[in-house]
């Protein structure tokens, strides 16, 4: 049912729409700067009249060949200041690709077995409390994903679900520890290291960033170590909201391992993106040239293509909660590519913009296909054009970097 409403509003609205899927984005001016457009295409994932969709990479993305799973939030829709949702209506949703991102189905994440209450997951009563686990998860299962969610968005605790059949159902929700008093808060990015041997990265509380460590599929975990400042006990930082946290995490080797974080610090709010180096397995990190160092207020995303080069996509998020229409240039989605492990960063690549999208946009998830292509998801709106809807919506960007 889902399904069939998706799509007849699909229709309904593909008038409005079909100018942003078929005309590629134009360039942000300046130097320094590369329009992505002529390699990339865009499909919407989920789109409702009446409704918002946000958040992949609160979730996770998966791929396995040219089948790709996708989790994020809906809600209703209401005409507010920030984020338009009510959120007691929100759920979480996948939305699955058999065909590389090209065309998506819709699946209900409650259906599949995503049970626990989370942040953005209020399904009252029909909420099951997580429950330790008993027995090891299986990491080398061909078919394996994992996902982690939050209850809180400032303290937690924090559960998990696993699949062993591409998502389509899931097993959980299976309590994971309070490994710093601060509570952990955290949001899907992982390393497997051995078929019980995996790293998570954490956001603990509202503040920083985290690693932790099970050697026993899941059953128990120890913290790692820790990856930059720590804003949750900084007395004097209270007021403004900074922090370091939303990782997106790579291993570029046996020993080696590379992460991009969203960072927030200073009087003024500004936030742009870090990045840490651990050549020890997690036990130790340092600090190395910040990938973004622009005032963009997005999460990363961050994976390594087949030639070992490294990509870096997020949403330059402009136009402000409470801009008149048609009064800021809007958000772009945006890449940087890196030829020596993070170490530098090329120029930004601009593969979408100029649709009047507001802040409330993007938090991008990053997948290859088989053919070398990147899918990636995030969501999107064009509020600051009166003649288009409001409504915040998925979408994905397939996108060939072989050129650059």
């Amino acid at each position: 049912m889902i399904k069939n409403i998706f799509q007849n509003q699909l229709y309904r609205v593909a008038y409005l729409l079909s100018a942003s899927f078929l005309v590629m984005p134009a360039c942000r001016s300046g130097a320094g700067h590369i329009d992505g457009g002529v390699d990339t295409q865009h499909e919407i994932v989920y789109y409702e009249e009446g409704r918002f969709a946000a958040w992949p990479a609160n979730g996770g993305m998966w791929v396995w060949d040219k089948e790709i799973l996708v989790c994020f939030n809906v809600a209703d829709h209401v005409d507010k200041s920030g984020h338009t949702y009510d959120v007691s209506t929100a759920r979480n949703m996948f939305a699955r690709s058999l065909d590389g991102g090209e065309t998506w189905a819709i699946e209900d994440a409650y259906e599949s077995g995503i049970t626990g209450y989370a942040m953005d997951h209020r399904i009252g009563e029909k909420a099951v409390a997580p429950r330790q686990l008993e027995k090891p998860m299986d990491f080398h299962n061909p078919d394996f994903a994992f996902m982690f969610q939050r209850e809180t968005n400032n303290r937690g605790p924090a559960h998990f679900y696993y699949s062993y059949d591409r998502g389509k159902s899931w097993f959980g929700p299976y309590s994971f520890p309070e490994l710093d008093p601060a509570g952990i808060t955290n949001r899907t990015d992982y390393i497997i290291d051995g078929r019980h041997e995996m790293l998570a990265m954490l956001s603990i509380g509202h503040g920083r960033t985290g690693v932790a460590q099970t050697k026993d599929g899941g059953i128990s975990w120890e913290l790692l170590s820790y990856i930059g400042p720590d804003f949750t006990r900084s007395e004097e930082l209270q007021g403004r909201n900074d922090y370091s946290l939303m990782p997106s995490t790579v291993r570029l080797s046996s020993s080696e391992i590379l992460t991009a974080i969203r960072h927030r610090e200073g009087d003024e709010g500004k936030v742009w993106l870090t990045s840490y180096l651990s050549e020890d397995n997690g036990q130790t990190w340092n600090q190395i040239d910040d990938p973004v160092k622009d005032n963009i207020n997005s999460p990363p995303a961050l994976m390594q293509l087949s030639d070992g080069r490294l990509v870096l996509v997020y949403i330059f998020r402009r136009g402000g909660w409470d801009a008149d229409p048609g009064t800021f240039e809007g958000s772009s989605l945006c890449a940087r590519i890196s030829s020596d492990n993070g170490r530098t960063w090329g120029d930004e690549i601009v593969l979408r913009g100029d649709e009047g999208a507001n802040n409330d946009s993007g938090y991008p998830r990053i997948v290859a296909r088989p053919d070398g292509k990147l899918v990636i998801t995030y969501y999107w709106n064009h509020s600051l054009d009166r003649t288009r809807p409001p409504y915040r919506y998925i979408v994905a960007t397939i996108w060939d970097p072989c050129g650059y």
